[in-house]
């Protein structure tokens, strides 16, 4: 099926259209954009410039992806927003695109980005992501897959929060957030695994009890980080789970959430 354009909506004359896709009354799709199969972008929605959009994406109401990134070092480098299948943007999402630093700024497949949502040039969201109403995203900040993030989060550049980490309500994320546990508040801190989403994700038995013998030793212990290495790398079973727990402290530029 060929795509929907309703007859008050602009497209660029170069933009590409997959098929079934469908342009809402006065939605705007600016140069250089791609949109894959069975997406949507409704009313009043703006896909300003470069934005790649994979197949059954939904822009919503009034949303703004692809426009300039808030930094005054960009000189207008061709630059993207890309967006992975089965994302859904909700109604006032803004969505800037990269600068020099990346080239891009992403969302992975099979994301919600709720109402009122920032994301800043040069983040990159991974799969599966949840991020609730009004959290704002400042440049370079990275969220890895299965993360969740609740509503009115206030998240610093170049930050990094780990795969299936929970960030509660209105809390602000100076420092980097490590996977599997929970963390809220205003200055933010630590409350344990975030035992319950684990299993709602099938996570057995065994590797969320060597996490929380993992999240023990670098949390609740009197060992420094490098002692709680060490000792974590002689007693703890080594699922790939645990590495990537250990890993996140190795690669941490901004420091750990405590």
């Amino acid at each position: 099926m060929s795509a929907r354009v309703h007859p008050t909506a602009l497209v660029a004359p170069d933009a590409v259209l997959g098929a079934d896709v469908e342009i809402g009354p006065h939605a705007i799709v600016g140069e250089g954009c791609v949109i894959g199969e069975g997406s949507v972008v409704a009313p009043r929605a703006v896909l300003e410039q470069n934005v790649i959009l994979g197949r059954h994406v939904k822009v919503g109401i009034g949303s703004v992806l692809g426009g300039d990134p808030q930094d005054l070092k960009f000189k207008g480098e061709p630059t993207t927003v890309e967006i992975g299948d089965h994302t859904t943007i909700r109604e006032y999402a803004t969505i800037n695109r990269g600068t020099s630093h990346s080239l891009r700024t992403t969302v992975g497949a099979n994301c919600f980005i709720m109402s009122y949502v920032h994301l800043a040039h040069d983040c990159h969201v991974g799969d599966s992501v949840i991020i609730s109403n009004g959290t704002q995203l400042a440049g370079h900040v990275v969220v890895e897959a299965r993360a969740i993030l609740s509503g009115l989060v206030a998240v610093h550049q170049f930050t990094r929060i780990g795969r299936f980490a929970f960030v509660g309500g209105c809390s602000r994320v100076a420092k980097d957030v490590p996977p599997f546990v929970k963390a809220v508040g205003n200055p933010i801190k630590l409350y344990g695994l975030n035992k319950v989403g684990l299993e709602r994700n099938g996570f057995s038995p065994e590797v969320i009890r060597e996490l929380k013998r993992a999240y023990r030793l670098f949390f609740n212990s009197e060992l420094n980080l490098s002692q709680a290495r060490e000792k974590a790398a002689s007693e703890l079973h080594t699922y790939p789970e645990v590495l990537d727990f250990l890993r996140f402290f190795e690669q941490s530029d901004r420091g750990v959430v405590i």
